[in-house]
């Protein structure tokens, strides 16, 4: 059985929340059985937000995730919050422009994308989740590129429409950076 447990976490205004809908969306259009949970702080932007994921081949029995075997953390905290709850050989996506310290675990593989200098490069830094997102696909496997590209489409319309090849070609960034990180 192929199950994917996802935490995405950060501050809000980040990206996190899409970041995890496009997980979700792209798995929708492969078929496979999806939840999506978000969770926010108490204050809206600048608070913590985090929202899990679970895509699966079998239904899903619960939308909530205590051991997840992925995460993509966006912020210092939510390093501090859900690495120690990351299973065993799980994956670590981590914005490295964001956390300037080191993961304390060794049992896990880690992935470190300077989503936000390569956001930047691209002439949106608000594209830095969809560098995380690209990163999490190609380490994870979760969804294929094109079923994210498609999910992609379905969001971004009027007058987001203009922001999807930046966003396409972000994606693209990160799976580069995944790829030479993987070897």
């Amino acid at each position: 059985m192929m199950e994917h447990k996802l935490i995405a976490a950060g501050f809000g205004g980040q990206g996190v929340m899409l970041f995890g809908q496009m997980v979700a969306q792209a798995g929708m259009i492969e078929g496979k059985h999806v939840t999506w949970l978000p969770s926010y702080g108490p204050e809206m932007r600048g608070g913590t937000a985090n929202c899990t994921v679970v895509v699966s081949d079998e239904p899903v029995a619960s939308p909530v995730v205590d051991k997840p075997n992925e995460i993509a953390i966006f912020n210092i905290p939510s390093l501090l919050k859900f690495e120690p709850m990351l299973e065993e050989n799980g994956i670590l996506v981590l914005n490295t422009s964001m956390i300037d310290r080191e993961p304390t675990r060794k049992d896990i593989t880690i992935i470190r994308v300077p989503a936000n200098e390569v956001a930047d490069k691209l002439g949106t830094l608000k594209a830095q989740n969809m560098v995380m997102l690209g990163a999490y696909i190609e380490v994870a496997k979760t969804v294929s590129v094109e079923s994210v590209f498609k999910a992609l489409e379905a969001k971004m319309t009027g007058k987001k429409a203009q922001f999807l090849d930046v966003n396409k070609k972000a994606i693209e960034e990160g799976m580069k950076i995944a790829r030479q990180q993987l070897g």
